[in-house]
């Protein structure tokens, strides 16, 4: 299987903030912010894999919920899969707690699910092709 880390999402209270450090320090272009599952998202390129600055734009969001549970930080880690229906099938098959499902269209329109983090050693993990 060509699994790979397609990006860390980082959850932020001021994308404007944090892009400081990756812009100013690192000299990184970030992309266009995009709005998905109530927050807003702005990814920043290392390489094969990206880092995802998510900042909430609803107050009910998944996003803003963590950072009054936990402050900022890493919030996920997203695998890029071969076939996301295979992997998504396997997970419930093998006794993983899903969130998603079923794919849906996350940032970019990529197809996304996520496995719940009681089943997977405390990490948010992201699954997309």
């Amino acid at each position: 299987m060509n699994s790979s880390v397609a990006h860390v999402g980082i959850a932020v209270t001021s994308i404007t903030e944090a892009l400081s450090f990756y812009r100013d320090v690192l000299g990184l272009a970030p992309s266009q912010p995009e709005l998905a599952d109530g927050a807003t998202i702005v990814s920043l390129h290392f390489g094969p894999v990206d880092v995802e600055l998510l900042e909430p734009s609803d107050p009910d969001s998944p996003v803003a919920k963590f950072l009054a549970k936990r402050g900022p930080g890493i919030h996920h880690i997203c695998y890029r899969v071969a076939d996301l229906d295979r992997t998504l099938a396997q997970c419930k098959t093998a006794g993983y707690r899903v969130i998603d499902e079923t794919p849906r269209r996350g940032a970019g329109g990529r197809r996304i699910a996520f496995l719940h983090p009681k089943s997977t050693n405390g990490i948010l993990l992201e699954l997309t092709e």
